[in-house]
C-alpha cells in the first residue's frame, strides 16, 4: 500500500471545465489526505479510547468498542463490542509460537450496488455506489513485529558497557544538558536470553562539570544480584547537577578498569570503557526537548514503525493435540495510547491523585519493558514523606455534649508502617480586619483561641492510626452545644525515615548550610542576595523558595525581591539534591519612610522575634 499522502494537489475550477471521474476522485483524495496528514502529525499512532481486550472463556475474546489512529492518520472506529473465537481471527492458523499479538487495522470495502447508466457492452452493468470505512482484527507472531522508531534516539546518547549472551548493559545520558539544572544518568540492563542467570555489576563514572548529591565528580553505578526474564529491562536512575561553567562541552568517562560484571559469579570479559562527549547550554530543558522534537523532518517521521496496524494485546496460548486454551491476555505490553486534547481536563483531575509536590531524587530502580520512575515512591532524599487532605465527620440532628462521633477509615497514601497523623478543626468566623469571613484551622484545643467575638467549636479529637493497613480513623467528642451538622477537619500525615533511611541521615548529620545574612531589613520592592555558607561539606546546588504566597519573589540564584506590603517574610533554602540539609532566612520589609525613621532614632515599624535561621531541620 502507498502511504504517501503528500504532495497535495487540488482541483482548479474554471468556466467550461468538464468534470470527469478523475476530477471528483482528486477532490476526495485532497480532503482525505489532508485530514490524515494532520492526524499523523498532531496525534501520532495509537488508541484514542476503548478497544480493551478480555477473555470470555478459554476459547473466545471480547474486544470493546473504541477508536484508534494508525500510522498514516486513518481513523479506525470499532463501533460496537466484538466477540470472536480466537481460532476464527485471521492469522491464527499461521501462528507457530505460544504468544501472539492481536492487532486491528483500517479496512475499506465497496458497498451498495447500483445500475450503471453509462455502461457499455464490455463494462460492468452494476457498480458499487459507496465505500465503507471499517476495520479488521488479525493475529501476528509476537517475535516478528516491527519495532517503533524512537524519535529521541539522537537526543539520548547510549554507550554499551558490556554485552554477553545473557545481558546488555548501557549508560544513557542526554546529548545536551542545561547548565545549573539537574540531569538523569541511567544505567539500563536488558535480558537477552531465557537462561536463569544472576548478574552483579559495578563501576565508576568520572563526571567533570557535573556534581553528585554529595558534591563529588565520581558517580558509582551498578546492580546487585539481578535476575530478569527474557526481554525485561532494569533501569537505575542517578541524578546529578550540571555546574554553571563557561565551557560549552564536557565528557562523561567510564573510569578505566573500574567496571566489573559477574554472571553467576563468573566474570564477563567483554567490559568496555568509554568517553562520551556531552554539550552544555544555558537553554532550559523544555527548550532542548522542544528543539529536538521540532527538528524531526518528514523523512525521519516516516522511518520505521508499523503504519497500517494498531496493536491491542498480547495473547498467550496453550496448545493441545486437538485444540488450544487462552492462558493470558496482556494489554500493557502491546498497546499505546494517544493523549487526546479533549481528555486533558479529566487527565489533569486524575493526575492530582499522584502528585503531592516536587521531590528531587538521588537514585531509583525500575524493572519493566517501559520502565519509569515514580517520584512519590522512589525518593531517597531522607526527608519525611507528607500527605494532607480534608475529612468530614457527620454529627446528625440530635447530637448532645459528650457524644462521640467517628470518621470513616481514611487512607493517608503513605503506605503501611509507622506514620504520624494529626488533625485540625477547620473554622469559619468573622474577621473585622479583613472585613468579612475568615477560615482558620486549629490543631489542639480550640478553647484556647475562643474569644467573645470569635466563638470556636468546643470539640475534643483523637486519631487512631492503623499501621498495618495504612489508614486512620478520627474520633470527635463534643464539649458543648453545636449547631453544625458536619465537622470539617484538615489532616496531615507524616512518615519519617526508618531503618536504612536513618543510616543515610547519619551521613548528613554533621553537614549543614546557613545564610550569610540570616535576617535582613529592606524596603518594599528592593532586592537582596541571600548567600549561603557550607559547613563541613562541599558547595552544592542550592534551591530557594518562599514559604507563603504574596511574600515577594526569589530567583533561582537567590536574589529576593520584596513585595509592596510591609511584613516579615520567610525564605526556605536547601541543597537541591539533599533537601534534608536546609536553613531559613528572613526579610523584614518596611516602607522607605519607616526605614528612614529608624535610621533617625524613631521606633521601628515592625518588631519581630526571628528564630535561629542557621539551624538544620
Amino acid at each position: 500500500m502507498n502511504n504517501q499522502l503528500y504532495p497535495f494537489e487540488r482541483n482548479r475550477y474554471y468556466p467550461g471545465k468538464m468534470l470527469t471521474t478523475a476530477d471528483f476522485q482528486a477532490e476526495q483524495d485532497y480532503l482525505i489526505n489532508k485530514t490524515r496528514f494532520m492526524n499523523s502529525l498532531m496525534y501520532g499512532a495509537g488508541i484514542v479510547c476503548g478497544l480493551g481486550v478480555f477473555s470470555l472463556d478459554d476459547l473466545s475474546i471480547l474486544v470493546e468498542s473504541g477508536v484508534a489512529i494508525d500510522g498514516t492518520g486513518r481513523e479506525i472506529v470499532v463501533d460496537s463490542s466484538v466477540v470472536r473465537k480466537l481460532s476464527a481471527v485471521e492469522g491464527f492458523d499461521s501462528l507457530k509460537g505460544d504468544t501472539a499479538t492481536l492487532c486491528v487495522r483500517f479496512k475499506e470495502e465497496p458497498v451498495h450496488t447500483v445500475y450503471s447508466v453509462g455502461h457499455g457492452d464490455s463494462d460492468k452493468e452494476y457498480e458499487y455506489n459507496r465505500i465503507s470505512e471499517g476495520y479488521e482484527l488479525f493475529l501476528t507472531e509476537k517475535k516478528g513485529r516491527v519495532k517503533d522508531y524512537e524519535m529521541q534516539t539522537e537526543f539520548l546518547l547510549r554507550q554499551t558497557v558490556f554485552k554477553s549472551e545473557n545481558y546488555l548493559a548501557e549508560v544513557i545520558i542526554p546529548a545536551i544538558v542545561s547548565k545549573g539544572r539537574n540531569v538523569r544518568i541511567v544505567l539500563s540492563v536488558k535480558k537477552l536470553s531465557d537462561d536463569d542467570v544472576r548478574l552483579s555489576t559495578r563501576g565508576v563514572l568520572e563526571i567533570p562539570v557535573f556534581s553528585t548529591p554529595d558534591g563529588g565528580q565520581l558517580l558509582e553505578i551498578g546492580a546487585e544480584d539481578l535476575r530478569l526474564s527474557r526481554g525485561e529491562i532494569w533501569r537505575k536512575d542517578f541524578w546529578v547537577t550540571v555546574q554553571d561553567v563557561p565551557a560549552d562541552e564536557t565528557n562523561v568517562i567510564l573510569k578505566s578498569g573500574s567496571m566489573t560484571a559477574f554472571e553467576n559469579d563468573s566474570a564477563i570479559t567483554a567490559v568496555q570503557s568509554f568517553t562520551q562527549k556531552v554539550r552544555l547550554t544555558k537553554n532550559s530543558p523544555l527548550e532542548l526537548v522542544n528543539d529536538e522534537i521540532g527538528r524531526m523532518n518528514l523523512e525521519m517521521r516516516s522511518m520505521g514503525g508499523e503504519k497500517n496496524l494498531i496493536r491491542l494485546a498480547e495473547i498467550k496460548i496453550a496448545r493441545t493435540d486437538s485444540s488450544y486454551l487462552i492462558e493470558e491476555i496482556k494489554e500493557s505490553s502491546a498497546r499505546k495510547h494517544i493523549a487526546a486534547p479533549a481528555q486533558e481536563l479529566l487527565r489533569s483531575h486524575y493526575i492530582e491523585y499522584f502528585e503531592k509536590g516536587v521531590e528531587l531524587r538521588r537514585s531509583s530502580e525500575t524493572v519493566g519493558a517501559a520502565a519509569s520512575t515514580d517520584p512519590l515512591r522512589n525518593s531517597e532524599s531522607g526527608t519525611p514523606e507528607i500527605a494532607t487532605g480534608v475529612l468530614e465527620i457527620p454529627l446528625g440532628r440530635n447530637v448532645r455534649p459528650g457524644d462521640i462521633r467517628y470518621s470513616g477509615e481514611i487512607a493517608h497514601g503513605l503506605g503501611k508502617g509507622n506514620v504520624y497523623v494529626d488533625v485540625g478543626l477547620e473554622n469559619i468566623s468573622e474577621d473585622r480586619t479583613l472585613g468579612g469571613s475568615a477560615k482558620s484551622t486549629v490543631y489542639g484545643n480550640p478553647e484556647l483561641f475562643a474569644t467573645k467575638n470569635d466563638e470556636l467549636l468546643k470539640v475534643e479529637t483523637a486519631v487512631r492510626v492503623l499501621n498495618d493497613k495504612g489508614t486512620f480513623v478520627v474520633a470527635a467528642r463534643l464539649l458543648g452545644n453545636v449547631d453544625h451538622l458536619v465537622l470539617s477537619y484538615r489532616w496531615v500525615a507524616m512518615r519519617f525515615p526508618t531503618g536504612n533511611d536513618l543510616e543515610m541521615l547519619d551521613d548528613f548529620y554533621d553537614r549543614s548550610i546557613s545564610a550569610e545574612t540570616p535576617t535582613v531589613t529592606m524596603g518594599t520592592k528592593e532586592s537582596h542576595f541571600f548567600g549561603v555558607q557550607f559547613n563541613n561539606m562541599k558547595a552544592c546546588s542550592i534551591t530557594y523558595e518562599l514559604t507563603a504566597p504574596g511574600s515577594g519573589e526569589i530567583s533561582a540564584d537567590g536574589i529576593y525581591t520584596a513585595p509592596a506590603k510591609e511584613g516579615v517574610y520567610e525564605i526556605h533554602i536547601y541543597c537541591t539534591d539533599m533537601p534534608v540539609i536546609c536553613t531559613y532566612a528572613y526579610a523584614i520589609v518596611k516602607k522607605r519612610e519607616h526605614l528612614d525613621d529608624d535610621a533617625n532614632g524613631g521606633k521601628p515599624a515592625v518588631s519581630v522575634t526571628v528564630p535561629n535561621a542557621g539551624s538544620k531541620s
